[in-house]
């Protein structure tokens, strides 16, 4: 396998990545940097910024209405680079295999929506995803299509192309644009709106932790692509994979703090690695 740019510990990693899921029974744990590709900027890796605002917490949007028309401003922006994202290569070579059985399961800490539109619909999304609203009252979900209509007529006029958009949709604006911004109610109970994603200080639902706990307990090893395993929401599963002796393969741009439980690593563009592996699994 040839890929510009990859050094020896690469070619190692790769091998061991095919030799894996040529055995099949892989779980896939996917981070932002699998999105950069599809124009999503990541949190830390090469080719991503870093957030320069501090994310919203979960007491901050449910203690003020100040906090949440600075998040649903903000989310309205960053909503239109969420929405035209389509998933690139990797998104698309973890499907291929998945749907030639080497992948058995996928696990993303992403809230774009991306594996599931590239077929993926059984991906486990731990922190939700963006395409969803839920009201904080009655439960009611609902499409983010429908409630962007609804914002869009509410604010007639409101337009920042120029903002930096973060992983999870948030956009940088400047305070002044927020300030008139108007917010719409759930329409059938008129709560509080938030979207089906897991702020910081919320807790991810323990049915679906414990779901990814059994995906990682059936697997036969455990790939991580794109992430730095930064928070502990996707660490501990690799923590938890290492300690059964399941083989570790991380594929991300740049260190993680999983790099010492991997038994290989690769630090390769995503697209052209896993479009490669893919390749060489099926033709094995």
């Amino acid at each position: 396998m040839t890929i510009p740019g990859a050094t020896a510990a690469d070619a190692a990693g790769l091998a061991a990545l095919v030799r894996l899921l040529a055995a099949r029974g892989v779980v896939v744990l996917s981070g932002a940097g699998l999105s950069t590709e599809s124009g999503i900027p990541d949190y830390r890796g090469e080719s991503g910024s870093r957030r320069r605002g501090t994310p919203m917490t979960y007491q901050e949007f449910t203690g003020s209405d100040a906090a949440r028309r600075r998040y649903w401003a903000r989310s309205h922006v960053g909503w239109r680079a969420i929405a035209r994202a389509e998933p690139n290569a990797g998104h698309h070579a973890v499907e291929q295999l998945r749907r030639s059985g080497h992948v058995a399961a996928v696990i993303t800490q992403n809230v774009d929506g991306l594996h599931h539109a590239a077929g993926t619909r059984t991906a486990v999304e731990l922190h939700g995803g963006l395409r969803r609203v839920v009201c904080l009252e009655c439960r009611r979900t609902s499409s983010r299509a429908e409630l962007d209509g609804r914002l869009e007529e509410l604010n007639a006029g409101f337009r920042e192309e120029s903002a930096q958009i973060n992983p999870d949709g948030d956009a940088e604006l400047a305070p002044g644009l927020v300030d008139c911004f108007r917010i719409a109610p759930c329409p059938v109970c008129g709560g509080v709106l938030k979207p089906d994603v897991v702020f910081f200080g919320e807790n991810v639902p323990k049915p679906r932790v414990q779901r990814c706990f059994e995906l990682v307990d059936a697997a036969q090893a455990l790939v991580v692509l794109g992430s730095s395993l930064t928070v502990l929401s996707g660490l501990r599963f690799v923590r938890h994979a290492a300690r059964a002796g399941t083989p570790v393969v991380i594929v991300n741009q740049g260190r993680t703090r999983g790099d010492d439980l991997a038994e290989a690593l690769v630090a390769l563009p995503l697209g052209a690695v896993l479009t490669e592996v893919a390749r060489m699994v099926r033709s094995a």
